[in-house]
């Protein structure tokens, strides 16, 4: 039985899990969770995820939340299928890991308030997004993409040689926006740039960006 993703496919959380099943290329079911209607808060989704938000996955008897955990358990799952995400070798997934961190704690909290002000305000909910607050984190993006630019400049992707999780968890943030002024942000920096360029133009993630499409 294939496993089954309970999200939406705007959601850039749920599209995490998305990519990262394309990349190994494993079949799955997509359970549609209409998230204006408010179905992430009630039964019978919240018996997936108690914290009300998607997405969730279901593997067999195997019910997980939290997307960063499932694109975890995903690599691990299917370990030798489709790209390798994660290392065996201890010394290059710590590695891995640390940039996966910093994309959790340091990427995703910044690009996720200008996703809110520059996509979601002004295209799903007909408001006007704040320029303040979208001036104040372009400038604190800048100063992580200093960061990234500068471990670019010796390395191909973040964790290393390869493509792995600590570079796809960057993509659905980095999508939203490229549609946005805050694009600028990215190019400015040659050597992000080419990184972004390379990776959003993975057929894993193509495949992703499709589902939007066809919903």
């Amino acid at each position: 039985m294939a496993p089954k993703v309970h999200g939406s496919v705007f959601s850039t959380a749920t599209m995490r899990a998305f990519a990262t099943l394309h990349e190994k290329g494993v079949e799955f079911e997509v359970v549609p969770i209409d998230m204006r209607a408010g179905e992430h808060k009630k039964e019978p989704f919240i018996s997936l995820n108690p914290f009300g938000q998607v997405p969730a996955y279901e593997d067999g008897d195997l019910k997980l939340f939290e997307s960063r955990a499932i694109t975890r358990h995903i690599a691990l799952e299917h370990h030798g299928k489709g790209t390798e995400l994660i290392y065996n070798d201890v010394k290059k997934m710590t590695s891995v890991s640390v940039w996966m961190e910093v994309e959790a704690h340091h990427f995703d909290p910044v690009t996720s308030k200008l996703v809110w002000e520059q996509v979601v305000k002004p295209m799903m909910m007909s408001m006007e997004s704040d320029s303040a607050i979208v001036e104040e984190n372009q400038k604190k993006l800048g100063q992580v993409l200093d960061v990234y630019e500068a471990r670019l400049s010796k390395s191909k992707y973040l964790g290393g040689d390869g493509f792995t999780l600590a570079d796809l968890h960057h993509l659905p943030t980095m999508h939203y926006l490229m549609g946005t002024s805050t694009k600028e942000v990215f190019e400015s920096r040659p050597h992000v740039s080419a990184w972004a360029k390379d990776i959003m133009a993975r057929p894993a993630w193509e495949k992703t960006v499709e589902m939007q499409k066809q919903a």
